[in-house]
């Protein structure tokens, strides 16, 4: 009975996904949602995930605000970008050491990092805890570091919503040891 209630925010996930892709919130598409998430479930034996018991709401609705702004902001340089015949946009390929040993934070984080326009992931190194993305729009080192300070951004703003408690104090940790060598906190 335990196992149930631990699974079951992923069996809402996947009815809410499903009304989503298919565009409807009716009772049907909640039918329907609810015999797919069954199915899926069922058929498709996963290990289960731990989640960490902590949401922090307030924490959660920053992350939520700041991903749509960096939305829109990646949309307009993007298409900046395009529309700029003077200047050729060069890509890179880049690494991002994580610092959180989580498969669902690091899951996040790069579903995250692939939304936002002009990235993308293109390898995950699990053992490791690499993100490796393609991004769009780096002239220098500078924007290459400014590119892995956005993701392991996004990497706090996901631990400070959803993670564990020691998650969350790693982050804190990592941004005060940032903070202390001069640079941009976490």
């Amino acid at each position: 009975m335990h196992q149930i209630w631990r699974q079951l925010p992923f069996f809402i996930w996947l009815i809410a996904l499903w009304m989503l892709l298919w565009g409807q919130f009716t009772p049907l598409s909640f039918l329907t949602g609810l015999a797919a998430a069954i199915f899926v479930t069922r058929v498709f034996r996963l290990p289960p995930v731990t989640l960490s018991g902590r949401v922090n709401l307030w924490r959660g609705l920053v992350f939520v605000v700041t991903f749509f702004v960096a939305v829109v902001r990646g949309s307009l340089l993007v298409a900046w970008q395009v529309l700029n015949f003077r200047h050729q946009p060069r890509g890179a390929i880049i690494a991002v050491q994580l610092l959180i040993d989580d498969d669902l934070i690091m899951t996040h984080t790069g579903v995250t990092a692939s939304l936002i326009p002009g990235s993308l992931i293109v390898e995950a190194d699990r053992e490791r805890r690499i993100l490796y993305l393609h991004v769009i729009g780096v002239d220098s080192d500078e924007d290459v570091e400014a590119q892995r300070r956005a993701v392991l951004g996004w990497e706090a703003r996901i631990v400070r919503a959803v993670g564990s408690r020691e998650q969350l104090a790693q982050i804190e940790e990592a941004a005060a040891a940032t903070r202390s060598r001069g640079g941009a906190p976490v």
